[in-house]
């Protein structure tokens, strides 16, 4: 997540996370059992990959990983490839956005995503000595993706009229210098391939996870999607949804103006989409971990990413 991104405006247990709210708080009567212990597991699976930045061994074997657990549970899954220029070299470099499809035959479609690289540096490293180090992405990466991976599992039996995907975006921050290098590069080429040939499906909604996955959870309304009159709507669903179930770590107050992967598919492909995401780094009397070597498993927490994804659960069970 890049450094410029936002404008402030204004100890978990590692375990299982079932969330079974009550009858009142579920008309459906059904529980939403998002196991947030497997999600936790594979975000400790994907950060045993080291860094994945864009072009990488890591990221290799991260496509690897996803592609055979989503084949696994009968998702369609192909890789949009394109090549950017490395800020360094100048050489091109391989990137693939993973399309990870449910019910592909479906003209009307929901898309969840997250971006599933890694920067390359902890360059906010507050050691100087560290600013070169490993930068492994648990929350900045890592947590995205693992809430999408447990989701996966429920979809094939999910009763909706809506088709599905997953998209996981490279390239989101392949930046050694804030001031020169661009973000976005996956999105961005998503975006600009969806508005220029038009899929025989479009997309109804899109939901952005980034950086679900800390201990200490707290998720305001991003302010883009908030004041997007076409984004409300999803919005205030999402975070009814929460209310609902009782999750109070989706706060219903904006908070950031976040400049993310969620303003390239509104404003290039016309997709209404927001962004869930936690960006109060730092809070007091806790150091940041932002694009640190701190960004590790053990900031992040299974009952956080249970509680994302039961929302995100219960949200698209009751979708109309």
């Amino acid at each position: 997540m890049p450094a410029f991104r936002a404008i402030v405006t204004a100890g978990l247990l590692a375990g299982q996370f079932l969330f079974a709210a009550s009858a009142a708080a579920q008309p459906s009567g059904e529980e939403t059992n998002f196991d947030g212990r497997r999600a936790y597991q594979h975000l400790l699976d994907i950060c045993a990959f080291g860094r994945r930045l864009s072009g990488s061994q890591g990221m290799e074997r991260q496509q690897a990983y996803l592609v055979e657990h989503f084949t696994a549970l009968g998702a369609v899954v192909e890789k949009q490839e394109f090549q950017a220029r490395d800020p360094l070299t100048g050489r091109a470099v391989p990137m693939a956005n993973l399309i990870v499809q449910w019910r592909p035959d479906a003209r009307e479609r929901i898309l969840l995503c997250a971006h599933y690289d890694t920067r390359p540096y902890p360059d906010n490293d507050p050691i100087p000595a560290r600013r070169r180090g490993l930068f492994v992405g648990a929350n900045d990466g890592a947590s995205g993706v693992a809430v999408l991976c447990e989701l996966g599992r429920h979809l094939p039996q999910l009763p909706m009229n809506y088709g599905v995907d997953f998209v996981f975006f490279d390239g989101e921050e392949l930046v050694y210098d804030a001031r020169r290098d661009p973000y976005f590069l996956g999105s961005e080429h998503f975006a600009r391939e969806y508005a220029a040939n038009p899929p025989p499906y479009r997309y109804r909604w899109g939901i952005l996870l980034d950086m679900v996955g800390d201990r200490d959870l707290e998720l305001y309304i991003e302010r883009n999607s908030y004041s997007w009159p076409d984004t409300r709507p999803l919005v205030e669903s999402i975070w009814s949804t929460a209310r609902r179930l009782g999750v109070r770590e989706f706060i219903p107050r904006q908070r950031h103006w976040v400049n993310d992967d969620h303003v390239k598919l509104h404003d290039i492909a016309g997709i209404p989409t927001c962004d869930i995401i936690d960006f109060d780094y730092p809070r007091p009397g806790r150091p940041t971990y932002w694009h640190t070597t701190g960004d590790t498993p053990d900031k992040c927490s299974a009952e956080s990413l249970g509680k994302v994804g039961a929302v995100l659960l219960e949200w698209l069970r009751n979708l109309e």
